[in-house]
This record gives C-alpha cells, structure tokens and sequence, in this order.
C-alpha cells in the first residue's frame, strides 16, 4: 500500500491570493491541530520581515512535533537559502522549498528572467539548500502552462543539485483530471525513483480534488490540500476520498479521518471569523483554556518558562521583578494561571516612564448607532486627540488610541475580569499586544470596564514607544 503524503498550505497562501488574514497564536494554533490530526507536512509563507517573520517561523518549529515544517526561500534575497534556514533548522522535520515560475509568462512578468537564468537560480538556489542537509522541494510554479522540454530541463536541474522532491502546479487551473493525469505520468516517468513528486492543484474549476485524484493515480507521491479555501484541493474531502476509495488504487493516508471533521470546523471558524473591515481588533482574541498550573512550590525558572510559553521576552532586570510578584500571588493562592500570570507581567515587567496619559474620553454608543470615542491624550504637555468610530465602544476607543500614536499593534489577548463584587466592582482589564516580533502587555483597573480597558492599552503602547525609543 503506497503512503499518500499530505501537505497542507491554508497559512501560506496570502489573503490577496484568496487566503486569510491570521494573528500570531491562530498560525500556532491552526499548526497544533494540523499536526494532532497527522497532516504530513505543514507549509508557511516566505520570510518577508527578518524578524517578525523569523520569529513565527521558530515558534511553529517547537509546536509542530511531528510533521514536517516547510518554508520557501525568498527568491528575492541575495541570503535567501541562509536566512530560511536559519529560522527553519530547529524544527524536528524542516524542509526549504525553491518555488520559481516555468512558463514563460511567469517568467518573465513575475521574475523579469529569461529561461537560462531561472535554470541557473533553480540549481544554485537548490544546491545551497541541499547543503544544509535538509529536505530540499523544487516547486515549479505554473507548471500547466509551461513547454514541456523546459519543464524537464527545470526539474532536471533541480534534481541533480539536491532536490528530493519535485512539486508541479497547475496554477491557472486549466487542465482536466486527464490532461493532468497524462503530464504528471510523463514526469514521473523522467525522474529517479528516489525522488518524490508532489502536485498543487488549482481549484479554478472545482475539480482540484479529482485532478490530484487523477495525479495519485499517475503516481504522485504527495498532495498540497488546505483546510480551509477554496483554492485548492480541500484537505478533508481528498481524505475522505483516499479513505473510501484509496484502497482500491493501493494508496492511503495518515490523516486521522476520526478527528478531521472537528479539527476541520476549528479551522474554518478561526479562518472565517467575520472581521470587520473598519476595524484590525477582530482578530487574535480568543478565549483559550488556562493550561499553566504554577504554585508557591515553582522556582524562578518554572515561572520564566511559562512566561515564554505566553510569548515573553523578559529581560534579566524583569525576570526577578515577575518572580517576586509571583511569589507574592502564589503565597495566597493554591495555583496561579496563564490569566493571572498575564496579569503579574503586565504590573511588574517593563515598569517605563509613561510617554503617553490618559486626559479624558468620551464614548457614545447604543443598539442602533455605531459606536463612536472622542479620545484625549497628553504626550511632552501637549493635548493630542481623535475621534473614531468602532464596532463598539472598545474597539472605538483603541482605535482612536492607535491614531493618535499613528501605528497599529496586533492585539494578541484582551481579559476582562472583575476584581472585587457588588455593583461598584472593580474590573480588571489585561492586554496583550504584539509589536516587532515580542509581546508587551498592559494593566488597567478600573470601576468602568472601558476606562480599564483604555488604560491597559496606553499602558501597552507606553511599554512599546518606550522601548523604542532605546532601541
């Protein structure tokens, strides 16, 4: 029985491209459950920013335990081979893909390349990839539209510099299950038995599903699906199909049939959350269970693991700081939670000058009006405000917050708990935004929820404009 390997690219392709628009934690998130459901491979986007994006990529490397984590070079750099592997290497299973277009309207109106000189990128970028002793994809961009002597001098290429595996796409999705069936049988035919082949399927016309089922029949060795979009072969029905009817044609998959269909539901409902376009804060907030169970009994460095776990960075000078603050918490109570932990790096860490104040704000809102916030803030004595309009009064406020410092920060967690009881209660608000790669959060109480809401985020932005400011 032949093994079907199973790629999954819902994380990699681009919202302009008809993917999705995904905080940090949903693309860690989105990675645990793919690879708790036995997905082969998990595929991301380039690295377009050194750090932020080399971060996200080392953080998938620790979550993703057992499948393969894949990442294409940026063909664009002249270190490109060097820069993903570096953010690649730590994952159990990494894999570096050399994607490059093989028609010649790819080829020159994408990469402005003559023929020669992508056979030229295909073997040195693949040579320097190999060189890491890494698994190596040659992914052939376009491949439906190519001239077929080119496209074997491509793969060719690519398999004599190193590659392991070789992926044709039929980016415009124009061909029929049978047409693909006969161009993937000839190039299987043209390359060693040691080589994989792996096929994307365009879903242009609604039948990606049945052209990889055609490609698996020519002997494709692996199949790039995605759990949620339509824009290629869906991940749940191709398992469906292999599981009914690949015992028939001799082939299986790993997939975890079981489990796919919740799985797939989670995905789908942290893809297509309605995010509205006036406003960035949908995204991110997500009431995740409490798995930190820390007590008096944890030292120092218990405390600054889960710290990282919740996405720190502490300094050497904060580390001490959180811990005593801990130890103050945790003397009182039985266990301390990531909520509470949150709520003790928000106070003690990065204690800074305040850059920006709270002045005053005004918020009107109600069932049949948008929700609207006259914001005021004071920076080096002098009144800055700004009115915005939200889809409620929070997210109005942080809005007008984020025009006036004139930068939007991704809002990672947003908590709201009371403090004390009774109708004068006490609220507590935590937030937690991402800038640059690290994670700052912010402390407001308040007997208005809002108001705590407000000052947690000024708290955040202080943190960030400061930090800043030193670097």
């Amino acid at each position: 029985m032949r093994n079907i390997r199973i790629s999954d690219i819902t994380m990699k392709v681009s919202p302009e491209a008809g993917g999705f628009s995904l905080s940090f934690r949903e693309k860690i998130e989105l990675a645990k459950l793919l690879d708790k459901l036995g997905v082969d491979v998990i595929e991301v986007s380039r690295i377009a920013n050194r750090r932020i994006d080399t971060l996200l990529v080392k953080s998938l490397a620790s979550a993703i335990r057992s499948g393969v984590l894949a990442l294409p070079l940026n063909t664009q750099d002249a270190d490109a081979a060097e820069a993903a592997w570096n953010a690649v290497k730590e994952a159990a299973h990494p894999r570096l893909q050399v994607s490059l277009p093989v028609s010649t309207v790819q080829m020159e109106y994408l990469c402005h390349k003559k023929p020669a000189q992508i056979i030229d990128m295909i073997r040195t970028l693949t040579a320097q990839c190999a060189a890491y002793g890494c698994e190596v994809e040659f992914v052939a961009e376009d491949a439906g539209r190519s001239e077929p002597e080119f496209l074997h001098a491509a793969i060719a290429a690519a398999v004599e510099s190193g590659a392991k595996l070789v992926t044709i796409c039929d980016t415009a999705g124009t061909l029929l299950p049978d047409e693909f069936r006969g161009a993937v049988a000839a190039i299987r035919a043209g390359i060693p038995e040691h080589v994989a082949l792996g096929v994307r399927c365009s879903n242009e016309l609604f039948i990606a599903e049945s052209c990889a089922v055609a490609a698996i029949q020519a002997g494709a060795d692996e199949v790039k699906t995605a759990a949620c979009g339509s824009f290629t072969a869906s991940l749940d029905k191709l398992t469906h199909i292999l599981k009914v009817r690949g015992g028939d044609a001799g082939v299986r998959c790993g997939v975890r049939a079981t489990e796919l269909q919740r799985a797939v539901a989670q995905i789908r409902w942290m893809c297509e959350t309605n995010r509205s376009k006036s406003s960035p804060f949908d995204s991110g907030v997500r009431d995740d269970p409490d798995e930190l169970g820390l007590t008096v009994h944890d030292d120092l460095s218990a405390v600054l693991k889960a710290a990282v776990k919740l996405g720190y960075d502490l300094s050497e000078e904060d580390g001490p700081k959180v811990y005593e603050a801990f130890t103050r918490i945790a003397s009182r109570k039985e266990r301390v939670g990531a909520r509470e932990l949150d709520a003790i790096i928000a106070s003690a860490a990065l204690q800074v000058p305040p850059t920006y104040h709270l002045k005053n704000y005004v918020i009107n809102s109600g069932h049949s009006i948008s929700a609207t916030c006259h914001m005021q803030l004071v920076r080096d004595d002098k009144l800055l405000e700004s009115v915005c309009l939200g889809d409620g009064p929070v997210d109005a406020a942080f809005l007008a917050i984020e025009q006036i410092v004139g930068c939007h920060y991704e809002l990672d967690d947003f908590q709201i708990q009371s403090v004390t009881e009774g109708r004068e209660a006490m609220g507590e608000t935590v937030v937690r935004l991402r800038a640059g790669g690290k994670i700052y959060s912010g402390r407001g109480i308040s007997t208005d929820i809002i108001g705590s809401s407000i000052r947690a985020y000024i708290s955040a932005v202080n943190k960030i404009v400061y930090e800043e400011g030193e670097a």
